[in-house]
């Protein structure tokens, strides 16, 4: 069975039999179990290792000075954390875990050979590169011009999506262990605010929230809400050419 990361990469490209092999042969070694709320990669630091989130959920996020924090994007199955981190001399921001998660390491050296000389991966990681800078414009325009309901909305729908990408979750529902303040300081907003714009979803008929398991009960309404259009994601392949059921579902959301 192919890694989450050669599902979330082939969105975009195909891969040779002898890359697939190498990507599910580094996938499956060094691989480290962290606990909810625990740094993999701190603010400061070096790390001479790339990380891959292969279960769980992660996030980058930073620590101002007053002790407020901002989450800039969710890291699901699947998603490198940190795929230039052996290049530079020291991370901007923090990686952290948000629930138990499991942790794929594949070291600098191995990857510098890799981006070198397999020019197949070194687009899909390229690729990758570009979805993280999309994902962060999204969260920029949250700030500067999204209301705190189309933001929320916007949000979650982006996550299903995500997710949907890889296999993770079962029809419209997902787990998203996520606190009322973690999505807060992922928009922008208060705790409080955050609450009232979910119970209007909920109202809407729009999602359902049972513990850590959200469900989207009307894609198509949510997606509405959001005024979501997911071109910065770069969903090539899902979109032009599916070869598989769960690409095809993507399709329908995008």
């Amino acid at each position: 069975m192919d890694s989450l990361l050669i599902k979330r990469m082939e969105h975009y490209t195909r891969f040779s039999d002898e890359d697939r092999a190498l990507l599910n042969e580094l996938t499956s070694q060094r691989l480290r179990q962290y606990g909810a709320r625990e740094d993999i990669v701190r603010e400061g630091e070096h790390s001479p290792d790339m990380h891959i989130v292969l279960s769980g959920l992660a996030c980058r996020y930073k620590l101002l000075e007053n002790g407020t924090r901002q989450i800039m994007a969710f890291l699901v199955p699947g998603d490198p954390c940190d795929s230039e981190i052996f290049i530079l001399k020291e991370m901007d921001h923090n990686i952290g875990t948000l629930a138990p998660s499991l942790i794929c390491s594949i070291s600098g050296k191995k990857m510098r050979e890799i981006l070198l000389n397999r020019p197949g991966i070194t687009l899909a990681f390229w690729w990758s590169t570009l979805q993280d800078e999309g994902i962060l414009r999204e969260r920029i325009i949250d700030e500067g011009r999204r209301d705190a309901y189309s933001r929320i909305a916007f949000l979650i729908y982006e996550v299903l999506l995500r997710m949907r990408m890889v296999g993770v979750i079962d029809d419209q529902n997902f787990d998203f262990p996520v606190s009322q303040a973690d999505i807060a300081d992922a928009t922008g907003l208060t705790p409080v605010h955050v609450n009232r714009m979910l119970q209007r979803l909920r109202d809407e008929k729009l999602i359902a929230i049972q513990g850590k398991t959200w469900t989207v009960l009307d894609p198509a309404g949510l997606r509405k809400a959001a005024q979501f259009n997911a071109n910065y994601l770069h969903l090539d392949r899902a979109k032009d050419e599916p070869e598989s059921e769960a690409a095809e579902r993507v399709k329908g959301l995008i």
